[in-house]
């Protein structure tokens, strides 16, 4: 008994996959060998210009409650920024702060440091942890997104 293996792939479609993936290898270690210098970030940019001028810059606090809400305080003042309730439309902040709580507790950091949000005189909104070093570019997230972290950048104390 002869098996005959039918290939449903038509063969120029192979050989265009197989073209594509030599030459993205190829594009890959071409900028490796000639080191060629990654997309411009927003930090190294600023950092590169003296440091863009910050227009705004708040210390923000955030503490989990029982009932699953989120209490943002301003860390000068301690007094409340905003309340997200468990179920509010907030899932963004909630996001970038699950990431931020996990990179603080696998390096045995609490959550008593402030977080630092601030806007640049290009526009751009940094969230920014001082007691890792990490941050966060917001622009790239959304314009929907963006404008909830800086509605706590303008939000008044209540």
């Amino acid at each position: 008994m002869s098996h005959v293996h039918q290939n449903p792939i038509p063969e120029g479609a192979l050989t265009l996959m197989g073209l594509i993936v030599v030459t993205a290898l190829a594009i890959t270690t071409g900028a490796r060998v000639f080191q060629l210098p990654p997309a411009a970030q927003p930090a190294a940019l600023r950092a590169a210009d003296g440091g863009a001028v910050r227009v705004a810059e708040r210390q923000l606090r955030f503490a989990d409650r029982a009932d699953g809400a989120v209490v943002i305080s301003d860390a000068a003042s301690g007094r409340l920024v905003k309340l997200e309730a468990r179920n509010s439309n907030s899932g963004f902040i909630r996001g970038v702060l699950r990431g931020f709580a996990r990179d603080r507790r696998m390096r045995g950091i609490g959550p008593a440091a402030p977080f630092t949000l601030t806007l640049w005189r290009d526009g751009q909104l940094t969230f920014t942890d001082p007691a890792t070093g990490r941050s966060a570019e917001l622009g790239g997230f959304g314009e929907t997104n963006r404008a909830a972290f800086l509605a706590l950048l303008t939000a008044k104390e209540a």
